[in-house]
């Protein structure tokens, strides 16, 4: 396809599908080391999934940081659309607790700490929100380092976007309440609601709401007071609930104030819960 060769189909969704691949004039021994995100064929016509990827190629060839996947090329003017990233080395977030359940408190404050300021280079570069921060987007090493992609659904907070009026809007269990009940603008307190739902459910093995139903999951992100973590992990110290519960508050001026102010808090954090290791 263009200057890559796809290797090997890694995954695919309603909208894309996956290749890990090399440069089309490289030798078959050369490693494939990079990831082409292909939009569909059949979106191909679709102007809000085109504007996703060229969303994406925009925010990820503007922003350079260790916690954030850099976008290395695209194709967003003109069919076959798509954007290349750096393969990664390791499993999603999501396949992790697929695999685990949960992971210890050190290692959960020091996923949540990175994806934080990840976040917070984000807006300071670009001055975008990520706006779909969840396990499947949050890449982790074999040595745990933690990376954050897939930026086609980032916003500025002076951009209205009500999520009942748009297919590609970010998973649902993670949005944060401010984005689910009107087309109110939202800024960098949203990513760090749905941070709050990824720490929570890392921690306790389960996601703070749940429901099968679109309408019933939007109710419990608006007014639902989730059940206190301690309850799904009675080992957790009082500091690192707090912390949790203040994230998910439905207020967003009751939440950390920033990305930035909250990597802080949970950099203090994991020197206090280091030897739960």
């Amino acid at each position: 396809m263009g200057p890559w060769q796809l290797v090997k189909l890694l995954g695919e969704g309603n909208l894309t599908r996956v290749y890990q691949s090399r440069p089309a004039d490289a030798p078959p021994s050369q490693p494939a080391a990079y990831v082409v995100k292909l939009l569909r064929k059949e979106w191909w016509r679709d102007p809000q999934a085109i504007e996703v990827q060229r969303r994406e190629a925009w925010v990820g060839s503007q922003v350079s940081h260790p916690n954030l996947v850099p976008v290395l090329s695209a194709s967003v003017k003109e069919p076959p659309f798509y954007v290349v990233t750096p393969k990664l080395d390791g499993a999603s977030l999501a396949q992790i607790l697929t695999r685990q359940g949960r992971l210890d408190v050190p290692a959960a404050l020091w996923i949540a700490r990175q994806i934080a300021d990840g976040l917070a280079a984000l807006f300071d570069e670009t001055g975008m929100i990520h706006a779909d921060v969840k396990p499947a987007n949050v890449f982790v090493s074999p040595t745990g380092h933690a990376t954050l992609f897939d930026f086609g659904l980032a916003q500025s907070p002076t951009e209205a976007r009500n999520w009942a009026t748009r297919p590609l809007a970010g998973t649902l269990a993670y949005i944060a309440p401010e984005m689910v009940t009107s087309a109110l603008s939202a800024d960098p307190r949203a990513d760090v609601y749905s941070l709050g739902v990824v720490l929570y459910e890392v921690l306790a093995g389960r996601r703070p709401f749940d429901s099968d139903d679109p309408g019933e999951l939007a109710t419990l992100q608006r007014a639902a007071k989730p059940a206190d973590v301690r309850e799904h992990r009675p080992d957790m110290p009082d500091a690192v609930a707090a912390l949790v519960h203040s994230m998910l508050a439905k207020d967003p001026l009751r939440r950390p104030d920033s990305a930035r102010a909250l990597a802080e808090r949970l950099v203090r954090l994991e020197v206090e819960c280091f030897a739960l290791r």
